[in-house]
């Protein structure tokens, strides 16, 4: 994986896919072989952040309490975090919303709360385990699009788990495809239409076509 590439994995369920999330982010250890992270100049490897498919979030705290999180268990002040919080909860729509508690906010605004507390951390290595699988298609539709602004703003590399072709094929700059247990990669589609990528690309020839060939890949699956 290249530094500041998004790369997507697709699959069925059960083949594998979060457990390669979990090797890249050290939650597990592989039983063979080693796992190598994209590192930028400068940076430690264990500049990872993980989105999980639920939020997390602690509902007896505030949303900027949420996001402090990370950075509170490092030493960090919440005066000292503050200006980064403030500033990361305006990046992802949330500006208005940093003293409201979870059970306050719709599936989306909790999302992007979970996200948040990831990219607060300022990472070099976003790991996201299906974050968009529990939200209505308008949601999702957005958050995918808000995903690579970031991306891109932040200059981050994305590692992106998802049972959806349509997704898969409008995020990524290459989709991995595995096959059913034991899981390995069996298709690999690199994607070389440019950034940004807008609502109108879901209806041209390329995005079809590269619908159609994850589609086939995974059919193929053993």
């Amino acid at each position: 994986m290249a530094q500041g590439e998004f790369v997507s994995i697709l699959g069925p369920s059960g083949c594998g896919k979060s457990t390669v999330l979990k090797l890249l982010s050290g939650l597990d250890s592989p039983s063979e072989g080693r796992a190598f992270l994209p590192t930028a100049s400068g940076r430690r490897k264990t500049d990872t952040a993980f989105v999980f498919q639920e939020p997390t979030l602690m509902p007896w705290a505030t949303v900027f309490e949420n996001v402090w999180l990370p950075l509170r268990l490092t030493g960090v002040s919440r005066r000292t975090a503050a200006p980064l919080i403030e500033s990361t909860l305006s990046q992802v729509g949330l500006g208005e919303f940093h003293a409201a508690y979870p059970a306050e906010l719709s599936g989306g605004m909790k999302m992007r709360t979970s996200i948040a507390r990831a990219l607060v951390t300022r990472p070099n290595l976003l790991l996201m385990d299906e974050p968009f699988a529990a939200l209505d298609e308008i949601t999702r539709a957005k958050l995918g699009s808000d995903l690579m602004h970031w991306w891109n703003a932040l200059h981050l590399s994305v590692v992106f788990v998802t049972h959806s072709i349509f997704e898969a094929a409008f995020l990524s700059q290459r989709v991995m495809v595995m096959s059913t247990r034991p899981g390995h990669i069996i298709h690999e589609v690199q994607i070389d239409e440019p950034f940004p990528r807008t609502a109108s690309y879901r209806v041209t020839p390329a995005y079809q076509r590269c619908c159609r060939e994850l589609s086939e890949a995974l059919e193929q699956s053993p």
